[in-house]
């Protein structure tokens, strides 16, 4: 036993695993290594706001954040408005119909402040709205 220690410490190399062996642990790890190489997505942020649906009256909401200036959403009661930035200037909005229209889908709206409020075409908010 002490020779075939030293001839492997002399140089010789060392006794390679079985191809199972290998097989096995590469079944093993290749999930783990797929899994790790997805990015992790934090949970949204979740913050406490104002908001006020056309000329109604100001009620307690919900912002949530998943994507700063690029995707966000607003809880009114049991209402979920969605909206994206493209990052160009466009934002778009899903989940409260037009002026005149019983469309929920998606379309593009105009931001605006009105005092400390942010809105966009039929929905105000106000509080500590995160911009960027």
């Amino acid at each position: 036993m002490e020779k075939n220690l030293r001839r492997q410490a002399v140089g010789s190399p060392l006794p390679l695993p079985s191809l199972r062996r290998l097989g096995s642990v590469a079944l093993l790890l290749v999930p783990l290594l797929v899994a790790l190489s997805r990015p992790v997505q934090a949970a949204p942020v979740l913050i406490q706001l104002q908001c006020r649906l056309a000329a109604g009256p100001w009620q307690p909401c919900r912002m949530e954040v998943e994507q700063v200036g690029g995707h966000w959403w607003l809880l009114v009661g049991k209402r979920r408005i969605e909206f994206r930035h493209d990052g160009k200037g466009t934002v778009t909005m899903q989940g409260l119909p037009a002026h005149g229209s019983s469309s929920q889908g998606w379309r593009r709206v105009s931001s605006r402040w009105e005092d400390t409020s942010l809105c966009w075409d039929g929905i105000c908010a106000r509080g500590p709205i995160p911009l960027d």
